[in-house]
């Protein structure tokens, strides 16, 4: 068999291969809010869905900036330069902190 043979075959196979391969793909899922009746709408519809996510990740950073804080006032605790109640403070706060970011980002959510 020749060369040309040869990469004529590979071609064929990697073709065949890739149109049974793509056959077996699930379809797109549609927004949370529905398909809606035309493009824009669905474009909307995405959009929600995207905000919401972003939300969510707003939530998470937060929550790992306060688990963040509260482990460095730990630290200082152990080294002596603070006071356990420096770590209830900053506990407190930093809830106090996400209750309310995660109450204002649900407002926004019925907003949209």
């Amino acid at each position: 068999m020749s060369k040309k043979m040869s990469l004529h075959s590979l071609i064929a196979s990697a073709v065949t291969f890739s149109v049974t391969a793509r056959a077996d793909l699930p379809d797109m899922e549609d927004p949370s809010r529905g398909k809606g009746d035309g493009i824009m709408d669905t474009l909307k519809n995405y959009g929600y869905d995207i905000v919401i996510l972003m939300s969510l990740a707003i939530c998470a950073v937060g929550f790992l900036v306060v688990a963040n804080s509260c482990i460095a006032t730990y630290s200082e605790i152990q080294n002596g330069r603070k006071q356990w109640k420096d770590l209830g403070a900053m506990a407190g706060v930093g809830a106090i902190l996400l209750v309310i970011t995660i109450w204002l980002l649900t407002q926004a959510d019925e907003v949209l």
